[in-house]
């Protein structure tokens, strides 16, 4: 049974320059350490999802199967599946890497293939028409045009990640899960709250810098773009519901 702790006792582990120091098992090295966790599966991600999500985009050929696969991946069970990997493979850095890459390839893919769909067609006839080659249509056309919905995906990923990369702690590794386990195992809740607190502060930052680094390599001219369409979207909305509701009116009347 979990005894109360006032609120101000969770602070303790946090607070402690102790834990602050470049030392094993330290705060920052944990942090440095789920930080590569994330990246690494991210990047790893990315280089499998990317092409395909461009190449089905462009193409609008297998589609269907490789968006299903993708959601098939997104249903798995993350611990489950890193469970599993542990008994084929044993524990270390490779089981929890294909768990983490799993979970991330989904949001990447999906959101590459509608980013490339939902480019403006007669952008791409008029490339066409300019003489480009097929790829020339995708990288310099298409991709520029796509890059808000890419980039959406790569920071939900990225979260998504983030917050999972906790399970690498179960298969012996490090990072900030080892500060959830480890407070568990010794009922040191002032660690648990740690642990928890500076996964959270890590995905808020990682998000940050995925809104800089997406402000930075989207045009300004595809963001005013894509907040023109939102906005019209919304008047529409808003027209559709004003026009439901005078008939309404008119009735009660």
């Amino acid at each position: 049974m979990i005894t109360p702790v006032p609120l101000f006792n969770y602070f303790g582990f946090l607070l402690d320059p102790a834990n602050w120091g470049w030392s094993d098992g330290s705060i920052p090295q944990r942090l440095v350490e789920h930080l590569g966790y994330t990246v690494l599966a991210v990047l790893i991600a990315a280089a499998i999802a990317l092409p395909i999500g461009l190449l089905i985009g462009h193409t609008n050929r297998g589609a269907f199967l490789a968006i299903n696969i993708g959601n098939a991946g997104r249903a798995l069970p993350t611990f489950g599946l890193l469970s599993l990997m542990v008994v084929l493979m044993g524990t270390g850095l490779v089981p929890a890497l294909i768990a983490l890459v799993v979970l991330a390839v989904p949001p990447i893919l999906a959101s590459t293939y509608a980013g490339i769909r939902a480019v403006d067609r007669s952008a791409v006839d008029a490339a066409v028409g300019m003489g480009m080659r097929p790829t020339e249509v995708l990288f310099r056309a298409e991709v520029p045009m796509a890059l808000p919905l890419i980039m959406s995906g790569l920071r939900s990923s990225t979260l998504q990640v983030c917050a999972t990369a906790t399970v690498a702690a179960y298969v012996g590794l490090g990072g900030l899960g080892r500060f959830l386990i480890d407070g568990l195992a010794r009922n040191q809740y002032d660690q648990v709250f740690a642990g928890a607190v500076l996964v959270a502060a890590l995905a808020i930052a990682l998000d940050l810098a995925g809104a800089g680094l997406e402000r930075a390599v989207v045009s300004p001219g595809v963001r005013q773009r894509g907040s023109a369409r939102r906005g019209r979207r919304r008047g529409a909305r808003s027209t559709d519901t004003s026009t439901q509701e005078a008939p309404t009116a008119s009735t009660a009347g």
